[in-house]
């Protein structure tokens, strides 16, 4: 019988670090598909047949021998008390599933009503292997190996969203080079990891080490009655480093496992800041097998234990060095990042300009401003070439041969951004207009008729 993780260790090419393999991680699904359930009820004969096995894999295979008794005894008692007399899969799964996490303290440990998956484990292995590889590639290819949006913010800062860390064998690692290079280019960094659900080890591995020295030491892996295998930072890297540059890392709730991972080197390794809120904290590795009549269960296998801390996330998560809303966390990043780069000694005075311009938007995110109506219609009217008009609660900018924009107010003092233009701002003095372009020494001034 072939479980999930050695699966995907072979199917997926799991990156291969001083001669071991670094293991994946998974996040478990909020609940089963409904769609893939099975059909047909459960009988007592099936329901005590799958718990036997269930009571087995613990028994054998849970990180924490010491811990395994008191999860047996649990799934014992709640069976003797009727808790799963249940006919439906999903409801018995669900069952199952919560007094093993409950039992365990462990958020990988879960039972799932899949026989889609149920058959792709139970067969034979290279079947299993082939059919796997297909999928995770298809996968990985529509969602760019989880790299889902790049774009350059204001100031240069650089943004990556990871959505999930994918890994095909020569095909992730070209993808995660052409976004490192992107990065490199950049005056700041900021990864964003919010609701990034996990994935493979190997991902994480890779992004980690443009950050670090080649061939320091990251994890140790162990699993019972195994030797333990460690992860290390890539000698070679096509991109190179990015090792000193500013790094801000967005993390929330939804942030588990393999993405707990990239924020647990960031924090353990001061790499950079961590701003949002605590990860969810699932840090032990899954092993992932079927369970008869149409059943996958999960149980932690294996932990990894971090060179700096001596421990790791396990039930606790990643804190944040910043706690921020997820509505707000890039925009504080941003800030963050904007005011660093601006107390630099080696910034340039063109560069500090920049940061100040892109500053006074972030801050104006972060903390909204709202006029009065009547304030902003008294501000309507012409000047000079320009026509301010108010309309729908908001001023608006006419140029002839100009797209009409609309002003959003950045300040209490008259200061606009027009919207859609990131270069332009407009700001109200007594009797004028005036309109300033990003890196113009003046502003264009437009008296009120």
């Amino acid at each position: 019988m072939i479980t999930k993780s050695k699966l995907l260790a072979a199917a997926l090419g799991a990156l291969v670090l001083a001669g071991a393999a670094a293991p994946g991680f998974a996040q478990p699904p909020a609940a089963p598909p409904a769609a893939v359930a099975p059909a047909a009820s459960l009988t007592p004969a099936q329901r005590a047949a799958v718990l036997a096995e269930i009571r087995a894999k613990v028994s054998q295979l849970y990180v924490f021998p010491e811990r395994r008794a008191a999860i047996v005894a649990a799934l014992t008692k709640a069976e003797k008390a009727g808790r799963y007399n249940l006919d439906s899969p999903v409801a018995f799964a669900e069952a199952v599933s919560k007094d093993l996490a409950a039992s365990s303290h462990d958020k990988h440990m879960y039972l799932l009503a899949d026989p889609a998956e149920y058959a792709a484990l139970s067969a034979p292995a290279a079947t299993a292997e082939a059919e796997a590889l297909a999928f995770w590639r298809e996968r990985a290819l529509s969602d760019n190996h989880g790299l889902t949006e790049m774009k350059i913010l204001p100031g240069n800062v650089r943004y990556l969203k990871i959505a999930g860390f994918h890994w095909i064998d020569d095909e992730t690692g070209q993808a995660y080079d052409d976004a490192m290079r992107f990065l490199r280019g950049g005056d700041a960094v900021v990864i964003d990891l919010r609701g990034n659900g996990g994935g493979s080890g190997a991902a994480v591995n890779y992004l980690t080490s443009h950050f670090m020295k080649p061939g320091a030491l990251l994890l140790t892996f162990t699993r019972a009655s195994e030797t333990p295998e460690q992860s290390r930072a890539r000698e070679f890297l096509p991109a190179g480093r990015l090792i000193g540059k500013p790094l801000y890392v967005l993390t929330d709730g939804g942030c588990f496992s393999a993405c707990e991972e990239f924020a647990y080197h960031v924090q353990q390794f001061r790499l950079g800041e961590r701003i949002g809120t605590t990860t969810g904290g699932g840090a032990n590795n899954n092993d992932q097998m079927p369970i008869a009549p149409g059943f996958v269960l999960s149980v932690s296998a294996g932990r990894p234990v971090h060179a700096v801390s001596g421990t790791n996330w396990e039930g606790v998560g990643v804190k944040p060095d910043i706690d921020a809303s997820p509505t707000q966390a890039l925009d504080v990043a941003l800030k963050r990042a904007l005011t660093g780069l601006a107390a630099s000694t080696t910034a340039t005075a063109r560069q500090r300009e920049n940061y100040a311009w892109a500053l006074i938007d972030a801050e104006a995110r972060l903390r909204p401003v709202t006029l009065a109506p009547e304030r902003l219609q008294a501000l309507a009217g012409r000047y000079g070439g320009a026509e301010i008009s108010f309309r729908d609660g908001s001023l608006w900018l006419t140029r002839a041969d100009r797209p009409e924009r609309r002003l959003i107010p950045l300040d209490d003092n008259g200061l606009f951004a027009a919207e859609g233009a990131a270069n332009l701002r407009a700001r109200f003095v007594p009797g004028a207009l005036e309109l300033t372009w990003q890196g113009d020494p003046e502003p264009v001034r437009l008296a009120r008729h």
